[in-house]
């Protein structure tokens, strides 16, 4: 009976403990972002708003994403807020689809271009030698070449459908992920703890998991708030010149592309896309000034 009430009291004390770390974390994290500066707040709730967006669009969107609703190039009115496209599609629809194509594949992209490029750092920065020369020297070949006509070189003789513009992005990405896995964990694989990890038998996997990596995080995590950036914006940069997602799939650089003639009449419709990849792209660089702030360890001077 007592071994029981020992172990029910063992039990209870565990469970009670989680719900204790957890609003510990939560309390911890509340307390970061109030004081986090005016300039990461307004980005958090840039970025927190197109995940919401994306996350909701078909509840959020009035009509269908392909949907012909109108005649071409209506003006904004009541039924259609934003008006329509070259086709007759509402631009608000069009819109808020954007965010969920663009957005979910250039965050593939960017996960899949770090998978590469974080893993191959870390690898060349633990084995060194020839394993290192040559991931070094085939990475500098992939960047002496510019990105975007190299990019719509691919594009061209691959085909553009989805799978193959994420596959090339990222391999292409993930070349400047490298370089900066590799720098950084070139001063941890020198460490005590990785020649102890070595020293017992350890196999590359767990010096890369467990050793190497819970160390270069910092600078990782910042790098891939820069990289989505960049990954956005070659991803609507290659839509508009034809090359990226392609139709009938709404995307916000094709869709600059599609309603570029009503610039010409004093229309600003054009420019909308183009704001909401201006803004999305703003309010990541303010988050990721914040986390590289926090992640230096530097104090604010008030």
């Amino acid at each position: 009976m007592t071994e029981r009430t020992e172990t029910d009291s063992s039990l209870s004390a565990s469970e009670a403990f989680v719900p204790a770390v957890r609003a510990g974390i939560w309390s911890v994290v509340g307390r970061e972002l109030w004081k986090a500066p005016f300039s990461a707040k307004f980005g958090l709730l840039v970025v927190v708003a197109y995940v919401v967006v994306a996350v909701f669009a078909p509840v959020l969107a009035p009509f269908g994403e392909s949907e012909i609703v109108g005649s071409e190039y209506e003006p904004w009115s009541e039924d259609f807020l934003l008006g329509t496209d070259n086709l007759g599609r509402d631009m608000l629809t069009r819109l808020i689809y954007g965010a969920r194509n663009t957005i979910g594949i250039a965050f593939v992209t960017t996960c899949l271009a770090f998978l590469i490029g974080g893993f191959g750092g870390i690898l060349a920065a633990i084995l060194g030698g020839w394993t290192d020369q040559l991931l070094s020297r085939l990475v500098d070949v992939l960047m002496a070449i510019p990105q975007l006509i190299f990019a719509l070189l691919l594009l061209t003789i691959v085909g553009t459908s989805v799978p193959a513009l994420v596959g090339i992005i990222a391999v292409l990405d993930s070349t400047r992920v490298y370089r900066l896995a590799r720098a950084v964990s070139m001063n941890v694989v020198v460490m005590d703890f990785v020649e102890a990890s070595r020293l017992r038998g350890e196999g590359i996997v767990w010096i890369a998991t467990r050793e190497v990596l819970p160390n270069i995080l910092p600078p990782l995590a910042a790098e891939f708030g820069l990289r989505f950036c960049f990954v956005f914006l070659l991803i609507s940069a290659l839509s508009f010149l034809g090359l990226g997602i392609q139709p009938p799939t709404a995307d916000w650089g094709s869709m600059v592309r599609d309603n570029a003639t009503l610039i010409t009449y004093s229309d600003i419709t054009p420019l909308l896309p183009a704001a909401a990849i201006a803004l999305l792209t703003v309010g990541v660089n303010f988050v990721v000034d914040w986390f590289l702030h926090k992640s230096s360890g530097l104090r604010d001077d008030h």
